[in-house]
């Protein structure tokens, strides 16, 4: 098979921190190559410098078997290498035709009808379904998804990079993706995926790469390996790989919410009559394809949302008697709900922006949990710091310290420092926004294994995820939303993958139908 990139020796440094050490690493024409690897060691960097991201301290990029410089995304074009990024780079107010087209310099001007028609053959040759006149504000994260794909084949790529590409995907969406990435082989493309989620990786790739702590381990044949040799692999040890879920002991309702409908600033309705009970002692899961109400459910809950008259949200708490009611949390503040005597733990989609502070270290960030616990004006900083060391070694957090700025850590651990905090609280209620969302496998399961933990304590744990697989092996019931409502909710034991995946798209084709 030949050869499309071969990457010798890459070496990059972020300051004391070496991302990649001395990596080589060969991408063959008409081949799916997985790239694995735990949170930091490397990946989204090493693919970042083919993409004209970052520029390597050391080391050779041929293409074709040419030695390339790419010191930008232009530069990597030219070289036939496109990157679909995690987080979308697109103009919401333009059609998908104009995002494509989006920074090109066409001979004789941009003629939209001409791209249109180029766009419609790339669907077609490929099997994407997208609309070229199509405003990007009314798609869905799959025809976004879409668009980035088919913006870098209309530049000519002849490398794909896709970085975490069914991280917001239903699983029929998912399927759709892999069949157009194996026409795209077929059709001699080279393509890297990076992903966590390893049936994905059996699923659709031709061989697995794995780097480990920024070096690179070696290569395996995917028909020749398995899910639990490849973690092994990753983290240089046996891993179990299996989530433990014991039935729940003696659950009650610890929350009672009814008829939550809940509109954003700018009137769109993002919750419409939503009703639910989460017991205690058991594990909640919300299923639901990205931007179908779940960050508001929890937020709403948090009382960090506001809600339409006639909502309620009852909080019974541990030993009340059953069916007295409970103490109403609608119109209270996050501190109202906390002087009520409510522990709530609340672990949110936005990491940064609304879970934790950037600028601050992991002791710091501890502090703002517990700052209202020292004596007289002077608060306690003994108690958070000891957290911070705990939270470090309990879950592996790599950090020079825990005065580091947490800005400057990867994502998965930024992740940690979040869940850690917010499990150390000891909850009554704890409400997790994809708190796996970028962490490796290893890692992963450490979470489930603590939400477990805390289900067994008797917390009425809500998981709000992304992976179905893992939703069906974790959770007790599964609550799925579409478009702002219950389109259903199921026994996680006896549901199926596919039924929660209809579920998550019922309202969708029943409004399109109509």
């Amino acid at each position: 098979m030949e050869t499309a990139v071969q990457l010798t020796n890459i070496t990059k440094r972020f300051g004391q921190v070496v991302a990649n050490d001395s990596v080589s690493l060969d991408i063959k024409k008409g081949e799916i190559l997985s790239l694995l690897g735990e949170n930091g060691s490397g990946k989204t960097t090493l693919m970042n410098m083919l993409a004209g991201i970052y520029f390597p301290d050391e080391g050779e990029i041929r293409v074709n078997g040419v030695p390339v410089t790419i010191a930008s995304p232009k530069d990597a074009y030219a070289c036939g290498i496109g990157m679909i990024h995690q987080h979308f780079k697109l103009v919401d107010v333009f059609t998908a035709a104009e995002n494509i087209v989006l920074g090109l310099e066409e001979p004789g001007g941009l003629d939209l009808k001409a791209a249109s028609a180029k766009i419609t053959e790339i669907c077609g040759k490929y099997g994407f379904q997208i609309d070229p006149g199509k405003k990007v504000y009314d798609m869905s994260v799959s025809e976004k998804q879409t668009v980035e794909i088919v913006k870098v084949l209309y530049r000519g790529a002849e490398i794909l990079i896709l970085d975490e590409p069914t991280a917001v995907l239903t699983p029929q969406e998912t399927d759709r993706l892999f069949d157009v990435m194996r026409n795209m082989r077929a059709d001699g493309k080279a393509m890297v995926i990076i992903t966590h989620k390893l049936h994905e990786v059996m699923d659709v790739s031709d061989r697995v790469a794995v780097l480990r702590k920024g070096r690179y381990i070696g290569d395996v044949p995917t028909a020749e390996t398995s899910p639990q040799a490849l973690t092994d692999m990753m983290v240089g040890h046996a891993v179990a790989l299996n989530i433990n879920r014991p039935a729940p002991k003696d659950p009650s309702p610890r929350l009672e919410v009814k008829g939550v409908t809940v509109y954003d600033a700018l009137g769109v309705k993002r919750l419409d009559n939503v009703t639910f009970t989460a017991n205690s002692g058991e594990i909640l899961g919300i299923a639901g394809i990205a931007g179908s109400g779940q960050k508001e459910l929890l937020e709403a809950v948090a009382g960090l949302q506001p809600m339409a008259p006639g909502a309620s949200i009852q909080y019974h708490s541990i030993g009340s008697d059953a069916g007295a009611p409970g103490e109403e949390l609608v119109g209270k503040t996050p501190l109202q709900i906390k002087q009520m005597g409510v522990s709530l733990a609340f672990v949110p989609e936005d990491r940064l922006g609304m879970g934790l502070v950037g600028s601050l270290g992991m002791t710091g960030n501890m502090l703002l949990r517990t700052y209202r616990k020292g004596s007289g004006i002077f608060t306690d900083r003994k108690g958070p710091r000891q957290l911070a060391e705990q939270v470090k070694e309990e879950l592996e957090v790599v950090t020079p310290g825990v005065n580091f700025p947490v800005r400057r850590l990867s994502g998965g651990n930024v992740q940690k420092v979040l869940v850690g905090r917010e499990i150390a609280q000891q909850p009554s209620v704890l409400m997790t926004a994809y708190a796996v969302r970028g962490l490796d496998i290893n890692t992963s399961y450490t979470i489930y294994n603590l939400l477990t933990e805390q289900k067994l304590q008797g917390v009425a744990v809500v998981y709000v995820g992304e992976d179905l697989d893992v939703l069906l092996e974790l959770c007790d019931r599964i609550l799925v939303l579409c478009g702002g409502q219950v389109s259903g909710i199921v026994d996680a034991r006896t549901t199926t993958k596919e039924e929660v995946g209809l579920l998550m798209t019922r309202f969708q084709k029943e409004a399109a139908q109509s």
